[in-house]
């Protein structure tokens, strides 16, 4: 790992490194926020909340906007942001368009042609970064995931599709159902080709039946979100939680939108969501 930069923040460490993803096949850059409890003269391993972001996104995004940092730095938990897509491979069209390619990852395992040998975030947010980071940095094995739209989407299916391996897990504004949404059918459609029964191991409304755990979903959602009725649908998610008993919070915000202004708001919650999961309150 190659130390990019770091900025003292609440007595913590902001981090940005570079290193080459054996996963992706390129260089990758990510984030981390290590808590004051992690560094000086006595420092102690501290657990993880993974945040996913979303399209058009970085690494640093969630880091500059969110505010994170105070409330992380008191419970003494670390974060870490990965990319949104691998970059700079040099595949045909991917910087044509903000919703796919180039920060429009999707958090899934590409199968097809060319995006295959690049396009496999899901793997990479699950398990090479992760495994990185608990050897080179003062990190347990303990994890919480989160994320942001795409990177809500993302957080939820690598919590459904690996019991175990997070004690947590919630989302802003997901894309909650990507197989029916224009976002999802266009990524899915390029990484995956058309067969839609392909679709459905990374969609998490269609998961829900199925989970071999049942952590507790906390959603947060604005009304205002000018995204909400034609990508997100977040009712199918709640509808698919009720027939299986999966505890679902969906709370819905009069007047917030998609931005991280919303996310600013609310992110408080979200990180005692995880703490007390992660056994931090």
């Amino acid at each position: 790992m190659e130390l990019i930069s770091t900025n003292v923040s609440f007595d913590g460490e902001h981090r940005r490194y570079r290193h080459r993803s054996a996963v992706l096949d390129c260089d990758m850059e990510f984030a981390v926020f290590l808590p004051p409890q992690a560094l000086g003269r006595e420092p102690r391993k501290v657990p993880v909340l993974y945040w996913l972001s979303g399209l058009t996104c970085t690494d640093q995004n969630f880091m500059q906007k969110a505010g994170a940092q105070r409330r992380a730095a008191e419970l003494g938990l670390a974060i870490v942001c990965p990319d949104t897509s691998p970059r700079g491979v040099n595949l045909p069209g991917e910087d044509d368009s903000y919703d796919f390619g180039s920060g429009a990852g999707f958090y899934i395992n590409a199968t097809r042609e060319p995006w295959s040998r690049h396009y496999r975030m899901y793997d990479y947010v699950v398990s090479e970064l992760p495994a990185l980071l608990e050897s080179e940095l003062p990190f347990t094995d303990q994890r919480g995931v989160s994320g942001h739209s795409m990177g809500g989407h993302g957080a939820l299916i690598c919590a459904l599709k690996n019991p175990g391996r997070y004690a947590s897990v919630s989302a802003f504004a997901p894309i909650a159902n990507p197989t029916e949404c224009p976002w999802g059918i266009k990524a899915f459609s390029g990484y995956l080709g058309d067969d839609r029964e392909a679709w459905e191991e990374w969609d998490a409304t269609l998961l829900i039946p199925y989970a071999r755990e049942r952590l507790p979903l906390l959603i947060d959602q604005g009304t205002a979100d000018e995204f909400l009725d034609q990508q997100l649908n977040p009712d199918a998610l709640a509808d698919a939680c009720e027939k299986v008993h999966h505890h679902i919070n969906l709370r819905m915000h009069r007047g917030y939108d998609h931005s991280y202004f919303f996310i600013a708001t609310f992110i408080d919650d979200h990180l005692n969501h995880h703490a007390r999961a992660l056994g931090l309150r």
